[in-house]
């Protein structure tokens, strides 16, 4: 990928230093923040979240083709959640190795064999991409997952395009500055929070996050709540803890907590094991779920995401189930997916496993977990597969192959860290956007982008974990 920042500017540690400066400044006046690591549930010592000094060049053609795919993958995750017989199909293998996967989709079948409180589904998600450098120096657009669960930085990623248009004009790099785009998730996820709250149909109902113990990415949850109190919706922020001491259902299981009636669920936490650290924290999901609250996502959504179904998304024929008419969206999803191959127990899996220990560096072992840094990379992979390619454990993995993408040199401003250059490497996320009312969608949108970078030396892990920081994509 071509530098967009001159050599002249890149060198000059006098300019970098001053820009650097006044890139902090810039970041802390917008509001790209974050509470400090020692004291992440206090407001008092707030200071900026990472982000790259300049931005990144990206092809057009795969940021729009990025864009015009989003609406396609919100209807196929839709169409998931509501296949209780291809989840149970693909999900199988993984339940029985998974302790995880097994109880949320013990969740599920309850919910099922109780049927839906709710007919309104809300659907907030991410879909992650790199670009694929091929040897011809084209490059391809690839997808890494879909998160269907807490996607996040859509607030301060809201706040970014302002910081580097300052920073570029103090560069001297006026036209660049003039070229990078408007973003705004935060307006638009919360746009879809807000016409699920309506469809509920209570103004005293809430909008409840339900958000983690350790609350130091809060800034990027209050823009969206700020859109929504714009628009005259309340919200509040609870922790599983207090649904478990103060959650209750009403006869017509109506969602209260706090005394206070719940119209929107929107899990900001529940995504890991760690997560669940008791069984009245399980009751409190299985409450949830079994409320007439809008659930953001609903444990069917929940599942939808998961490595798994991605991988067998990828078998031939699968994605045209779900689309049987419309070849040119199986045709604009498909060419997205990256190599995928499954652990299952048989031939198929055993050849997985013998193509993976040959050539680990060319692959990625990826268990059933979100929140990054969970990814298996090299001389690791024969070591985890070594020790259970012979039984079912397996299966609680995906094999995938590994993207290439071009590095570009930038410097990553973090508190506390050197200022020096890198060669980086950058993930584009796009947020979508969908709410439906029984069989009619009566929303459906890509709501912007997210700009992820990090050293080329990192090789998992994305900005709440601490590896990759906040950018914005500089289209060329």
């Amino acid at each position: 990928m071509a530098q967009v920042i001159p050599d002249e500017v890149m060198m000059n540690t006098t300019l970098i230093k001053d820009l650097a400066d006044v890139a902090k400044d810039a970041a802390l006046l917008q509001g790209v923040l974050m509470r400090s690591k020692e004291t992440p549930n206090s407001s008092e010592l707030v200071t900026y979240a990472p982000f790259t000094l300049f931005p990144t060049p990206v092809p057009k053609d795969a940021f729009l083709q990025a864009l015009e795919v989003q609406t396609h993958y919100n209807t196929l995750v839709d169409k998931i959640s509501q296949d209780p017989d291809f989840l149970q199909e693909a999900l199988a293998g993984t339940i029985a190795v998974d302790d995880f996967t097994a109880r949320l989709f013990r969740i599920h079948q309850q919910i099922l064999k109780e049927g839906k409180s709710q007919s309104i589904v809300l659907g907030l998600n991410r879909s992650d991409y790199m670009l694929d450098q091929r040897e011809d120096g084209s490059s391809s657009l690839k997808q890494i997952e879909i998160n269907t669960f807490a996607a996040s930085f859509g607030g301060l990623s809201s706040r970014m395009p302002d910081v580097h248009r300052h920073v570029l004009k103090v560069a001297g790099r006026l036209e660049e500055s003039q070229r990078l785009l408007d973003n705004n998730p935060a307006a638009g996820l919360a746009g879809a929070v807000a016409k699920a709250w309506k469809l509920y149909g209570s103004e005293r109902a809430v909008v409840m996050f339900l958000v983690e113990e350790n609350q130091r990415n809060i800034f990027d949850h209050r823009y969206i709540e700020n859109e929504l109190w714009k628009r005259k919706i309340p919200t509040v922020r609870r922790r599983f803890d207090d649904v478990c001491k103060t959650g209750s259902l009403d006869q017509d299981k109506r969602l209260f907590v706090d005394g206070r009636e719940v119209a929107v669920v929107y899990f900001r936490n529940g995504y890991m094991p760690q997560h669940y650290t008791s069984e009245q924290i399980w009751d409190a999901r299985l409450m949830m779920e079994r409320s007439l609250a809008v659930k953001c996502p609903d444990i069917g959504t929940h599942l939808a995401g998961t490595k798994k179904v991605q991988q067998v998304l990828a078998r031939p024929g699968v994605l045209e189930k779900f689309f049987p008419d419309q070849p040119q969206v199986v045709e604009q999803i498909r060419a997205t997916f990256a190599g995928l191959y499954t652990l299952d127990m048989g031939p198929e899996g055993d050849k997985t496993v013998e193509m993976a220990l040959a050539a680990p560096d060319r692959f990625v072992l990826k268990p059933q977990r979100e929140g990054g840094g969970n990814n298996i990379y090299g001389s690791e992979i024969c070591q985890v597969l070594e020790g259970v390619k012979e039984g079912a454990e397996r299966t609680a993995y995906i094999l995938m192959d590994k993207i290439h993408p071009a590095s570009v040199q930038n410097y990553l401003l973090r508190q506390d860290a050197p200022l020096k250059i890198s060669n980086c490497l950058s993930e584009l996320g796009v947020f979508g956007v969908y709410v439906r009312q029984g069989k009619d969608m009566v929303m459906n949108e890509c709501v912007g982008h997210l700009l992820r970078t990090k050293s080329s030396e990192h090789s998992d892990g994305g900005v709440a974990a601490g590896v990759a920081v906040l950018d914005n994509p500089l289209l060329v």
